[in-house]
C-alpha cells in the first residue's frame, strides 16, 4: 500500500466513525425532544386540571360555606355590629373630625 491508500483509509475510518457518531447524537435528541413533547402534554394537562380546581374552589358560594363551616363567621346584620369610638381622635368638643 501506498502512503496516498493509508491516508485514504484513515480518512474514510474517521469519516465513518463520525458518520456513527452523528447518527446516534441525532437518534439521542429525536428521543429527548420526543420526551420533552410528551412531558409538556403532560404539564399542560396538569395545569388544565389545576386551574378548574382553582375555579372549582374560589366559587362565592364554596367560599361561604367554608367560612361558616370552619371558620365559624356569620353574616353582618345590624344586631351584632359593635361601634367602637377612638377617644384619641375625639376632641375635647365631643365631636369627632
Amino acid at each position: 500500500m501506498t502512503k496516498t491508500h493509508l491516508v485514504m483509509l484513515l480518512a474514510l475510518i474517521f469519516s465513518c466513525l463520525a458518520l456513527v457518531q452523528s447518527s446516534y447524537e441525532s437518534r439521542r435528541l429525536y428521543n429527548e425532544a420526543n420526551r420533552t413533547r410528551d412531558e409538556l402534554a403532560r404539564l399542560e394537562a396538569d395545569f388544565q386540571r389545576l386551574e378548574a380546581e382553582r375555579q372549582a374552589q374560589g366559587t362565592h358560594l364554596r367560599v361561604e360555606r367554608v367560612a361558616r363551616e370552619r371558620l365559624a363567621m356569620r353574616t353582618v346584620t345590624p344586631a351584632v355590629t359593635q361601634f367602637v369610638v377612638d377617644r384619641a381622635a375625639v376632641p375635647a368638643s365631643g365631636v369627632p373630625r
